[in-house]
């Protein structure tokens, strides 16, 4: 019985799976994606992304779709406002349209790459169980369905915990311990006038004693709001989210003694709250070079959402090793050891970033830390 072959299997249509796959199509190379949600629309993409210039903005260079996502950006995304814990502004920038950050929706980004590429590349409801080498540097996967096939190169773009990773190293996420609660406030002109008075129209931090409030306005007209603890590891499991107002009134108590205003934020969420906690892999994490296989975004570099980098770093990580492969048709190896050599001491020096950034924003300072390092840039 004849095997399905892939030459170019990518694990994951996250965006930087799907950069990639796009760079390799503008480059008449065909790719096949694999991603276990039932359809693109299977679940909701997430909040604003800032994309920067040296990484996210030259990713959709290299795939040909910078105009595009020009006209998708979000005006007035990249103000910005510091709060303490009695909510007093203690920074704020405006959007003068002329950063180097634009936001974008996350869906509509994902939106504009999933378009660009040809019907049937992302192959949906394909979650990958089992992958394992064979020889010459091929691969063989399995899905849950039974499917097995086979691929000249194995791409792991899906995410922290990464069913290929195994393949190339042993390292986990470990928790770094901080305490996420996503919540939204829909309508927020109509039905959350005060809540959207006070974040803005861009980025807002509300700091203070270990904790805090990260928010932005979304294209819908809501807010997504980013509750945030430094917690011991079980702390939120104590916490039961399938009641929302049990679930309300535990994280309104981690914030007694803040401002009504920035409590307000909590009390008046619509629908459901959802916990996440931030894990991250080593600084500095690496892979000896092994034949046919790789990884990108977070399933190469998870870190903390601290820096803004990982979606960045995502797309840029795709761009380059579609460039590298299209670069180098006849020696996969080569272009391999090409994308890693600039992949590692990239994503170190960024994970490093994202860390101290954490440091920064969660101490019994803030927000003063934060205030500091936005004047250092303006230095």
């Amino acid at each position: 019985m004849n095997t399905t072959h892939h030459p170019v299997t990518i694990v994951g249509a996250g965006l930087g799976g799907l950069v990639l796959a796009r760079v390799l199509h503008v480059h008449g190379i065909r790719s096949a994606v694999f991603d276990l949600d039932a359809g693109r629309q299977a679940r909701t993409q997430g909040g604003m992304l800032d994309i920067h210039e040296e990484t996210g903005q030259a990713a959709l260079r290299a795939a040909g779709l910078y105009e595009e996502f020009r006209v998708k950006v979000h005006p007035g995304g990249e103000a910005l406002r510091v709060l303490d814990k009695q909510a007093r502004i203690c920074l704020e920038e405006k959007d003068d349209g002329n950063g180097g950050r634009p936001e974008i929706d996350r869906g509509d980004l994902r939106d504009l790459l999933l378009d660009a590429l040809p019907e049937g590349t992302v192959r949906w409801g394909s979650k990958v169980t089992d992958a394992a080498p064979l020889n010459g540097g091929r691969h063989g996967v399995t899905l849950a369905d039974g499917t097995t096939f086979t691929t000249g190169l194995l791409i792991g773009a899906d995410g922290a915990w990464s069913r290929i990773r195994p393949l190339l190293s042993p390292d986990l996420p470990a928790y770094t311990g901080i305490s996420f609660v996503e919540l939204d406030l829909l309508d927020a002109d109509v039905r959350h006038p005060e809540c959207a008075d006070l974040i803005g129209g861009g980025m807002f931090f509300a700091l203070g004693d270990d904790k805090g409030f990260l928010a932005h306005r979304e294209t819908d007209g809501s807010l997504h709001v980013y509750t945030a603890l430094r917690a011991a590891e079980d702390r939120l499991s104590t916490i039961d989210f399938t009641d929302s107002d049990a679930a309300k009134a535990a994280l309104l108590e981690h914030f007694s003694g803040w401002a009504p205003g920035l409590r307000r934020l909590i009390a008046e969420a619509d629908g459901p709250l959802t916990p996440r906690l931030i894990h991250a892999l080593p600084v500095g994490h690496r892979w000896p070079r092994v034949p046919g296989i790789t990884l990108l975004g977070d399933a190469a570099h998870l870190m903390s959402p601290f820096a803004g980098e990982g979606a960045n770093l995502a797309m840029i990580d795709g761009a380059e090793l579609g460039q590298a492969l299209a670069a180098h048709p006849s020696d996969v190896e080569a272009a391999l050891s090409v994308y890693e050599s600039a992949l590692f001491p990239r994503s170190e020096q960024t994970a490093r970033e994202s860390a101290r950034s954490q440091e920064t924003l969660f101490n019994d300072r803030a927000p003063q830390p934060l205030i500091d390092m936005f004047a250092s840039f303006g230095a």
